[in-house]
């Protein structure tokens, strides 16, 4: 069971179920650069190229990979990441000292202009040898153009196109916010690229959270941190993607900051991203989230059904496939999660019917994507659906399901009421049980909510978004 052969093999299944749900970009990029060493007294060990990379796998995906290799090795009980000793050894900062690690980093890199990885009017200097270890771009196909727009993301488009087309916008900083797969990267890509159509004469970065951690991180290694603020302070226009990644690491976060209030003092435009609302950011400084948050912040909810279906007809014609319409509206009722998940299931039944030489059906759909639809499969309960709408809500359980009759309680209690209505198979009789009431009130709140749902926009987002978290039994 430990020879390398095997453990090969199971690490290639973990990263292949993980590109389910991780975005592929995220398994393609760093989770390739993972080596599985050896199993040895039930610990998996993983070499990792990078502090940053490990960091960022500790934190956030440790556990989802452990469970996965439990599921392929019962045996295996433990996670030791260990960064790879054949990277040389050189002088990197953690979250609260310096200490030595492995870096690939090297204070006689070359310079690399940064413009040949994003044409940008921007140049990195004292890059690293390895230029995709900063692979800073911009995707040619996120444009406005090819932005599909729909109830959930309207107000985020709207704004996205008022940052980068008006010289002066009312709002600075703009910050989107929004699960996995739902469009912020696209905005964002979208927004620098109309900026520099219409004013090339600007500069212009885009950099995730993980490229300016590693930025940082190089420019403390190599002692060049004025090359690193003059950087990021000097631009035009500065759009930093996923930002949680960069809360929780102290010294990181603090340059950020004077990042931040420098290029806002100069009157220059920041746009930023992140998986949750500012003052949901876990490890942010208040100082920080204030002054987030008062800029324009901007969600962009779950896609709707009718939005999901526009996604798949625009990337069907950008591939140049024909898919029957009953397929497409297959996927967009049955893949719920985020549109990465969506365009990925897309690719794949095409390009199965185009190796294998099929044709594209509703029963080989059913048969290609089978384990990703298993997934929606998971049967919700009711005690789940009441703990779900009562966090959403921010009110207690207990509160839920009492006979207050506050709005602030009724209200979410004939969500939960709806909810388990319609996405479990009890009766009516069963549902007032589980709320001790009688069924009579069951019908009542059910339509009530039908009635909020078709008259009340926001109310019906705020009701897909327990939909969506309950389908997929996490936190969208």
């Amino acid at each position: 069971m430990d020879n390398s052969t095997t453990i090969q093999g199971q690490w290639t299944e973990i990263c292949d179920q993980l590109a389910q749900t991780l975005s592929d970009r995220f398994v393609s990029r760093w989770l390739s650069k993972v080596v599985p060493e050896s199993i040895e007294n039930n610990q998996i060990t993983l070499f990792v190229p990078s502090p940053c990379i490990h960091e960022l796998i500790q934190q956030n995906y440790a556990a989802p990979i452990l469970s996965l290799w439990k599921e392929k090795n019962p045996t295996v009980s433990s996670l030791n990441l260990k960064l790879n000793p054949a990277i040389k050894t050189q002088v990197t900062l953690t979250d609260n000292q310096v200490h030595s690690a492995p870096s690939r980093l090297t204070s006689s890199a070359p310079e690399l202009p940064m413009n040949n990885l994003m044409n940008s009017a921007v140049n990195f200097s004292n890059t690293v040898a390895e230029p995709d270890e900063f692979p800073c771009y911009l995707d040619k196909t996120h444009t406005f153009e090819t932005f599909v727009v729909g109830r959930a993301n309207e107000f985020a488009y709207a704004a996205a196109k008022k940052v980068a087309e008006e010289c002066n916008p009312s709002f600075n900083p703009l910050y989107f916010h929004a699960g996995a797969g739902l469009g912020k990267t696209h905005l964002m890509h979208a927004i620098a690229w109309r900026i520099k159509e219409l004013h090339p004469e600007k500069k212009v970065l885009y950099v995730s959270s993980e490229q300016f951690f590693q930025r940082f991180l190089h420019g403390l290694n190599t002692k060049s941190m004025d090359a690193f603020q003059n950087m990021f302070r000097s631009v035009d226009v500065l759009l930093v993607d996923d930002i949680q990644f960069i809360l929780g690491k102290p010294h990181t976060q603090e340059e950020f900051f004077h990042t931040f209030n420098t290029l806002i003092a100069q009157g220059k435009t920041i746009i930023l991203s992140a998986d949750s609302v500012p003052n949901a950011l876990r490890g942010i400084e208040e100082r920080l989230q204030t002054r987030i948050s008062q800029g324009l912040v901007a969600d962009i909810h779950p896609a709707e059904f009718e939005l999901r279906l526009g996604i798949l007809q625009g990337k069907m014609q950008e591939m140049k496939a024909s898919v029957p319409y009953e397929v497409l509206s297959f996927l967009a009722k049955n893949i719920t999660s985020n549109v990465r998940e969506l365009e990925g299931a897309l690719k794949r039944i095409v390009a199965q019917a185009d190796l294998l030489g099929t044709e594209i059906t509703l029963a080989n759909t059913k048969e290609v994507l089978k384990d990703i639809l298993h997934t929606y499969e998971r049967p919700i309960k009711a005690p789940e659906i009441q703990q779900e709408v009562a966090d959403f809500f921010h009110i207690s359980l207990s509160d839920l399901k009492s006979k207050r009759k506050d709005r602030s309680i009724a209200r979410p209690r004939q969500v939960a009421m709806y909810l388990t209505k319609t996405l479990t198979p009890l009766s009516l009789p069963d549902i007032a049980l589980c709320f001790n009431r009688d069924h009579t009130t069951i019908i009542h709140a059910v339509r009530t909510i039908e009635d909020l749902l078709n008259r009340d926009k926001k109310f019906s987002q705020d009701v897909n978004i327990i939909i969506q978290r309950l389908k997929e039994g996490k936190d969208a």
